[in-house]
């Protein structure tokens, strides 16, 4: 595990935090777990209800819907948003194709971290309205 002022690095090099200032980073740093996965390990199971948002620090994963490969995700990508904010389940299987370090923020803690952190949520709208818009590109293509 990371010590205090590395997590808080670790936190700001991500795009989702990049413009948080310390105080910000630190009540994040908190509220979150490091959580380290083999290659193979199922993060989120389509159809299944979330509990927790995902950030990836390290390690490459697969988004699946259905069967089908969708979309690969890297270091500072994000995941398991949509199920905590409209409390529906998971949209899509995330498997680690490699081994992974994830920032991973329980929902209690997504939500408080939401409502005192207008920063973050503003910047989880965009990547959100981001995955929107790739998907209509796909839905449409």
């Amino acid at each position: 595990m990371a010590k205090h002022d590395e997590k808080i690095d670790l936190l700001k090099s991500m795009w989702l935090f990049s413009a948080c200032n310390r105080k910000e980073l630190a009540l994040i740093e908190r509220a979150c777990d490091e959580v380290s996965v083999s290659a193979g390990t199922v993060l989120t199971e389509e159809g299944k209800m979330g509990r927790e948002f995902f950030l990836i620090g390290s390690g490459t994963a697969i988004v699946t819907i259905a069967g089908h490969e969708v979309a690969k995700l890297g270091p500072g990508s994000n995941f398991g948003e949509l199920s905590l904010l409209d409390h529906q389940p998971r949209t899509a299987t995330v498997t680690a194709v490699t081994d992974m370090d994830l920032v991973v923020l329980a929902a209690r803690e997504f939500t408080s971290i939401l409502e005192e952190v207008p920063t973050m949520a503003i910047r989880l709208l965009e990547a959100t309205a981001t995955k929107l818009r790739e998907a209509d590109q796909r839905a449409y293509a």
